[in-house]
């Protein structure tokens, strides 16, 4: 195990960090002073650490605020608005890194390149450029050094999971195992061709659509003979965020209210195909990430965050959607456990009333009055309190839901998801249920078919087989059977008593009846005495117990 004291210039950073925002539990803890159970910083106190800490931790509290699984609604939306506040690096080293990456020297790949950057972050920075044909593109260049600085709080990161592992907070939560998937995700994100790749597998996934115009959604194309692990090289899209867009105006015949429903029905209906369909899907449609192009079309930018969705998980999410409309606590609980990745909650008849009383509040709300995603963070709640770790897939998708419900309220507050996505539904069932090609399904199903009838005479065999010759086992786990078996052995005790004093009795009488000689005559008495001292225990006995009724 890593130690937190070790006399390292990043540790006493840290140490130093914590004193000056105040977080008292994590302060005992370092100095050993402290026992008792985490305590969370306010999510204020987080966010200042964080920030303090440096770029990685701003990013890992970004990567944090995916897990709605793991932490409360307010601290996911103070987590979600950190922005690293990291100056861009100097062109100098820019240009040191780009003739070590480039296959050729920039002269004679671009015509001109953009010394200031357009965005800087955590882990890297954007320049605009100019291809020697004239085509505009950005360039994502990773800061110099950022693998040292990334190791190095890793090993930090890794260290202070292991300490929190030790208390059942950390146990019940798996600490350790989370601190890995979020350093395995900060590593991936120096690698900037995972990011490329992701860029290229949403853009074929959504170039074809039966729920929308697959023309007025874009998103950038990569220039893979450029591209490698510490730079990116994309499409440059000429737009603004989606929210500060100015859309066409024309207000004596609607077109900017109907405009505004487009574009939304666009959104809803590509990441509906995404979540749904595809099991892939862009994980941080963010206001930054949505823009609204010159030419009239949506753009996705930033696919260095995504989700993935098995065909089982996608069926237990849809059927969850249906279960909230309706209302439905028990069902909600079902699939809540269906999700579950290990473990059972506390109480099942507590999970179902914790989902009850969750729902009720939405009896008399109309079903366009429902926000889903505050809905579902509500789900992930429920979870939480009843111990029950739910993927991590499951936070990426709350979080991109909650992410798109509000863009889209913003955008147009009028605007109703389940209108949006009712249309859908139907053509969502049906592939849910006979897949994209029915004919396949079928007869996958009719093979399956052809398999148990042709197993199931040979298994009902075997099963007679068994019960004729009596090596049939079962095995029968009852609840609350001990008492019952005390009972038994109880009662039996009685009865075995109650035999053996009425033999003892006859015994004696018969022996009484024919005593010919005084040592039969004192056998006949003492078989009468241990007769009714036995008989005495017995009766005593029953009275004491309450149950002589």
């Amino acid at each position: 195990m890593l130690s937190l004291t070790q006399n390292t210039s990043r540790q006493r950073d840290i140490l130093e960090v914590v004193f000056r925002n105040g977080w008292d539990y994590m302060r005992g803890l370092l100095t050993g002073d402290q026992t008792d159970e985490p305590r969370l910083p306010t999510p204020e106190v987080l966010c200042n650490i964080l920030i303090d800490l440096g770029p990685v931790y701003v990013k890992l509290g970004q990567l944090l605020s995916t897990r709605p699984d793991l932490l409360p609604k307010n601290y996911i939306e103070a987590l979600s608005d950190l922005q690293s506040n990291v100056p861009p690096v100097a062109w100098k080293e820019i240009e040191t890194l780009l003739k070590q990456e480039l296959p050729q020297p920039s002269q004679e790949i671009f015509q001109e390149i953009e010394q200031d950057s357009i965005a800087a972050g955590s882990i890297g920075q954007v320049h605009r450029a100019t291809l020697q044909n004239g085509q505009k593109v950005a360039l994502k260049v990773q800061r110099p050094g950022i693998e040292t600085i990334v190791d190095k709080d890793i090993e930090i990161i890794k260290g202070i999971a292991e300490l929190v592992s030790l208390t059942d907070f950390g146990k019940d939560y798996d600490i350790v195992a989370i601190a890995d998937e979020f350093t395995t995700a900060l590593q991936a994100e120096l690698d900037f061709t995972m990011e490329a790749e992701y860029t290229t597998q949403l853009r074929s996934n959504l170039a074809e659509s039966r729920w929308f115009d697959p023309e007025k959604l874009v998103i950038p194309q990569v220039h893979w003979e450029l591209t490698t692990p510490k730079l990116l090289i994309l499409d440059w899209l000429e737009g603004t965020p989606l929210l500060s867009a100015e859309i066409p105006d024309n207000q004596s015949n609607g077109q900017n209210s109907s405009q505004r429903r487009e574009i939304t029905t666009i959104l809803f209906r590509a990441f509906f195909q995404q979540i749904y369909l595809n099991g892939f899907f862009h994980a941080d449609p963010h206001p930054g990430n949505l823009f609204y192009l010159k030419d009239g079309r949506v753009a996705l930018l930033d696919c260095g965050m995504v989700g993935r969705l098995d065909p089982r998980t996608q069926q237990i999410l849809t059927e969850m959607l249906l279960a909230i409309v309706d209302i439905d606590a028990q069902r909600c609980a079902q699939l809540t456990l269906e999700l579950a990745e290990a473990g059972q909650p506390l109480s099942l008849d507590r999970l179902e009333n914790d989902y009850d009383r969750m729902l009720r509040k939405y009896y008399n709300l109309s079903i366009s009055q429902l926000n889903f995603s505050e809905v579902f963070y509500e789900v992930l709640q429920v979870a939480r309190n009843n111990r029950i770790r739910l993927p991590s897939n499951m936070g990426l998708y709350a979080k991109t839901l909650a992410n798109l419900e509000g863009v889209a309220r913003a955008f147009d507050p009028e605007v109703n998801l389940l209108n949006q996505i009712k249309p859908l539904m139907t053509d969502l069932f049906r592939r849910q249920l006979l897949g994209d090609n029915p004919v396949e399904t079928f007869l996958r199903t009719a093979l399956d078919l052809k398999s148990l009838s042709l197993r199931s005479p040979r298994q009902v065999e075997l099963l007679l087989d068994r019960l004729t010759s009596e090596t049939l086992k079962w095995n029968i786990n009852l609840r609350n059977i001990e008492p019952i078996h005390q009972s038994l052995d109880s009662s039996a005790n009685r009865i075995a008593f109650s035999i053996i004093v009425g033999a003892l009795i006859m015994g004696a009488s018969n022996i009484s009846g024919s005593a010919q000689s005084s040592q039969l005559f004192w056998l006949s008495n003492i078989l009468f005495a241990v007769a009714s001292f036995l008989g005495l225990w017995l009766v005593v006995s029953i009275l004491r117990s309450g149950q002589l009724k």
